[in-house]
């Protein structure tokens, strides 16, 4: 049997050979026309996994016989990126028309390694495509975003897949000789799920589960996939898209789609040290105040993970997945450390610490007036008395908005409203 995937030995190699997307590559689509003028903004494709992005990408590069490089957001840093960028200035010597960079899963690169691609796309060193599932509004900074045009992808239709099936019998070498009889297409579709790549994943598992010719038939497709769980994919685009449904349906408190994710991810080899550590962050950032003692549960989930290992650790990631996902939810210590982060990133002053908070460590610094005045908390009533921690210039800054909507941290915002009245209400 061929040892390169079926969707690698049927990936296009020109735009009449591509299936699906016909807004965008038909006789009126915008690729139609890039093709045949050779200008091509930088462009972002979104869209949901196997779907032709990275081949829509490639066509235009050879069509043009453009430089193409290409970067995955997964693997990439800042340096990959300035290396690349350096490549390509290089190449621009001898090319009058700009290299093509196309980075994968650009939604995964965050705000730095985003600010590294400006420049490049600025002075026309690169043509950037980007390849995202998720909607790039959300995850592509703005300078970058508006220098680029965003086109949509569309999940393949049925009557696309049956051409992409009827293409994969009639031209792939391998499944020519196996004399393919479709008798049935339901399940193929329905597992394939609009996804190009996963449609031919699944016929390569066909094929490989038998020798001899083949007969397509609802049952035998099922049969061959309940014994085959790769379609998982742990280290392809799927890995993210589960984690991430699995990750949103805690933060939603829907504690049934959370344990069929957590199920689908178990099936599929997922390592299960993997998950604990996503519910140790779910925890905090999702749930946080709200309950604390759902930060100590999944800790404790995670330290019975690393101890027992599977199959019996699926139990203790079942359990502390349910209870995250019906705990009272709050980001409130999120938000507050993302806007203290904002405020001191763009905060450009020295600002002072208060002379009373200070150590005096050296004569000089007593003489200076170093810890003068300080108030030790135990000495009073309550083992409180008001004084001023902030920097004096930004006095009654709240970065700490208590979600006061669960009772947990309600009670927090009064005990914050009794120690310092209007000081942080703001």
């Amino acid at each position: 049997m061929n040892s390169i995937p079926l969707a690698e030995r049927l990936r296009p190699q020109t735009i009449e050979e591509y299936i699906g997307q016909t807004h965008l590559v038909g006789p009126d689509g915008v690729f139609r026309k890039f093709l045949e003028t050779g200008n091509v903004p930088s462009f972002i494709l979104w869209g949901p996994p196997g779907v032709g992005k990275t081949t829509l990408a490639k066509l235009v590069a050879n069509h043009l016989k453009r430089p193409f490089y290409t970067l995955s957001a997964v693997t990439s840093g800042v340096k990959e990126v300035r290396e690349v960028i350096e490549s390509a200035r290089k190449q621009s010597l001898f090319n009058q028309k700009a290299a093509f960079l196309f980075i994968d899963e650009i939604h995964r690169f965050n705000k730095s390694q985003q600010d590294s691609l400006l420049g490049a796309v600025e002075q026309g060193i690169v043509t950037l495509i980007g390849a995202t599932t998720e909607n790039p509004s959300f995850e592509v900074i703005s300078p970058l975003l508006s220098r680029c045009q965003v086109y949509i992808l569309k999940p393949m239709t049925d009557d696309e897949l049956s051409t992409l099936l009827n293409r994969a019998i009639t031209v792939d070498e391998e499944l020519r000789s196996r004399n393919v009889k479709v008798t049935e297409t339901g399940a193929l579709f329905r597992f394939a799920g609009g996804d190009a790549r996963k449609l031919l994943n699944i016929l390569d598992i066909v094929a490989g589960a038998t020798s001899g010719d083949i007969e397509i038939t609802d049952a035998y497709v099922t049969s061959c996939l309940q014994q085959n769980i790769a379609l998982y994919d742990k280290n392809g685009e799927q890995h993210y898209d589960v984690i991430s449904a699995f990750i949103k349906s805690v933060r939603g408190s829907d504690p049934n789609a959370a344990i069929y994710y957590l199920a689908r991810m178990l099936a599929g080899g997922e390592e299960p040290r993997f998950i604990a550590r996503r519910l140790v962050i779910l925890a905090s950032e999702d749930i946080g105040l709200a309950n604390p003692n759902a930060l100590l549960l999944a800790n404790a989930c995670f330290d019975t993970v690393h101890k027992i290992g599977m199959p019996e650790a699926r139990i203790t990631l079942a359990e502390t997945t349910i209870y995250l996902a019906t705990s009272p939810k709050s980001n409130s210590a999120y938000m507050a450390i993302n806007e203290a982060l904002g405020f001191v990133s763009h905060d450009t002053t020295n600002r002072p610490v208060p002379l009373h908070l200070r150590n005096a460590p050296t004569k000089l610094m007593d003489e200076a007036g170093y810890g003068k005045g300080y108030k030790y908390a135990h000495d009073f009533a309550g083992g409180f008395v008001e004084q001023e921690f902030l920097p004096e210039s930004i006095s009654g800054k709240r970065f700490y908005k208590p979600n006061t909507q669960n009772p947990s941290e309600a009670k927090i915002a009064e005990r914050i409203r009794t120690l310092w009245g209007d000081k942080y209400s703001k």
